[in-house]
Formats: C-alpha cells, sequence, structure tokens
C-alpha cells in the first residue's frame, strides 16, 4: 500500500487550519480510510490541545531527535483516525530535526492510506520541509484580505519547492456573494470549498472532538465532511443521522483517486488492527 499525503497549510495562525486538518482527517476516516494527523508545528504543536488523543510511547519532535521509532509517536483519536503528536516544552523544539520528516512520512506512507499533516504557520524552513513532501498542498485561509495575502506567501513557498497546491479552502465565509470565489482568485489557486461561520467549532474544540463527529449535521460539519470525500473521490453519505454510510463510487481524476485499496474488507485505523479493535 502506498498512501496519499496532504499537507495543509497556511499564511499565519488563526485562519481554522488545524481546525481543518482534524476535521479532513475525520472526514477521510469516516469514509472507511486509514488515516493518521500529524501535527508538525514543531514550535507550537496544539492538535493535543483541540483534541483528546490517549498518550503514545514518543512524540514526533523525539522521533525527529532520532530518539523513537514513527509508529512509537501514534496514538489513537477521536473520530476513528490515529494522529502523532508534537511535544510542547521548548527543549523539544531544540531537539527536532526537521529533515527527519521525509523518512517519517515514507514510513506513514506504507502504513496508512491517509497521512494529513498540519503545517507550522508562517513561513519558516520547518513549514517549507512538508510543503514539498507532500502529494497535494491544500491552503487554508479566511477571505479577509490580509489573510488571503498572507497565504499567497505560502503558495509561492510551494512552487519554489516542487509542492502541487491543489487548491485553497476558505473558512469563516459570510453570507455575501462570492466572496470565497474572489479569494480564491486572488491566490491564483482553484476553490475546494468553503466552510462558514459556525458556533459549533469552538463547542468542538472545547469538547476536544472533531467537529465532523461532535456535532455532524452542523453547517461547518457538513462542508468539511464534503471537503474530505471529494479529496477521496467520493460523494458523501446522503444521511448521517439514520447511520447510512454508503457512498458513491469514487470519480475519476480526483486527488486520492490512485491510492491503492487496501485486501482487508474493514478498513480500520492501524492502532485498531494491532490491538484486534481495543483502541482506535
Amino acid at each position: 500500500m502506498t498512501g496519499r499525503v496532504f499537507a495543509v497549510a497556511s499564511g499565519k495562525g488563526g485562519v481554522g487550519k488545524t481546525t481543518t486538518a482534524v476535521n479532513l482527517a475525520a472526514a477521510t476516516a469516516e469514509a472507511d480510510r486509514s488515516v493518521v494527523l500529524v501535527d508538525y508545528d514543531l514550535g507550537m504543536a496544539n492538535v493535543g490541545a483541540v483534541l483528546d488523543i490517549e498518550a503514545a510511547d514518543a512524540t514526533l519532535h523525539d522521533v525527529l531527535a532520532g530518539d523513537a521509532d514513527p509508529l512509537d509517536a501514534v496514538a489513537a483519536a477521536p473520530g476513528g483516525f490515529d494522529a502523532m503528536v508534537g511535544g510542547t516544552d521548548i527543549e523539544d523544539f531544540g531537539r527536532a530535526d526537521p529533515s527527519k520528516l521525509r523518512d517519517v512520512v515514507d514510513v506513514l506512507r506504507g502504513e496508512y492510506d491517509v497521512t494529513i499533516v498540519d503545517t507550522g504557520g508562517g513561513l519558516s524552513h520547518d513549514t517549507t520541509v512538508p510543503l514539498g513532501l507532500a502529494d497535494d498542498v491544500l491552503l487554508v485561509s479566511t477571505p479577509q484580505v490580509a489573510a488571503v495575502e498572507n497565504t499567497a506567501k505560502t503558495r509561492d513557498l510551494a512552487a519554489r519547492v516542487g509542492g502541487d497546491v491543489t487548491g485553497v479552502i476558505l473558512t469563516r465565509v459570510g453570507s455575501r456573494d462570492g466572496e470565497g470565489a474572489d479569494a480564491a482568485d486572488d491566490l491564483g489557486a482553484s476553490l475546494l470549498g468553503t466552510v462558514p461561520e459556525d458556533g459549533a467549532v469552538a463547542d468542538s474544540e472545547d469538547a476536544r472532538e472533531p467537529l465532523v463527529a461532535f456535532a455532524p449535521e452542523s453547517p461547518a460539519a457538513q462542508s468539511y465532511r464534503e471537503l474530505g470525500y471529494e479529496l477521496l473521490g467520493e460523494s458523501p453519505p446522503v444521511s448521517f443521522r439514520d447511520g447510512d454510510e454508503e457512498a458513491a463510487p469514487a470519480s475519476a481524476g480526483a486527488a486520492f483517486a490512485d491510492v491503492a485499496d487496501d485486501d482487508e474488507p474493514e478498513r480500520r485505523s492501524l492502532l485498531s488492527k494491532l490491538t484486534g479493535g481495543l483502541l482506535g
């Protein structure tokens, strides 16, 4: 199996990048894929703050320091996917070698259908690494002018390192007609989708669950679900309330269409496989 790697990137913090990464992980896991979310904000790791993740034997920083194997840092997360969380001490940042991320991703490609890397905000060498090794770079921005301008810098940085920008996801979109399309045009990128302003986002983070699982019928959750399934080349289930999880067949040419299928009849997280369903 060779999994697909998505890097979720933005020009600065505060635009919903981590929320987007978390909910795309939950949506693709809901679509019956094995998924791992990598918290690659080496200076300000925060996935562990917004998700109730079981403690692993190591952190991503330990792995990047050469003190642990990649799968030692994987733990079960709510939402049916696994997560690799970074350390939170300032000493962890100094130990981590960003160049080792490529080796980490190579291991994860062989274990998971989908790897989603939540990159750090801003422009730095740390941010550059996942932009160059991901199969698809997903830009995240709000429609505000300053956010779009900062995201354009990330787009340019991705181009310089040979990254493939698939498009932009606009968050906190209001009711103004054409707001998302205008921002995408300014970025010169395809508009993958828009996520409306939704108070349930903050509630889900307080509950430390992905919005897709916490409030599956909320407007923002449905937007994230549609985005996740679109990346897989599938249509989302017709109904989430009655448990109908059947999705339409994959469409040709979609971003995820070339990922090889696993031979297992039931797709589960890696931890679920290893523990016979006790975890994950």
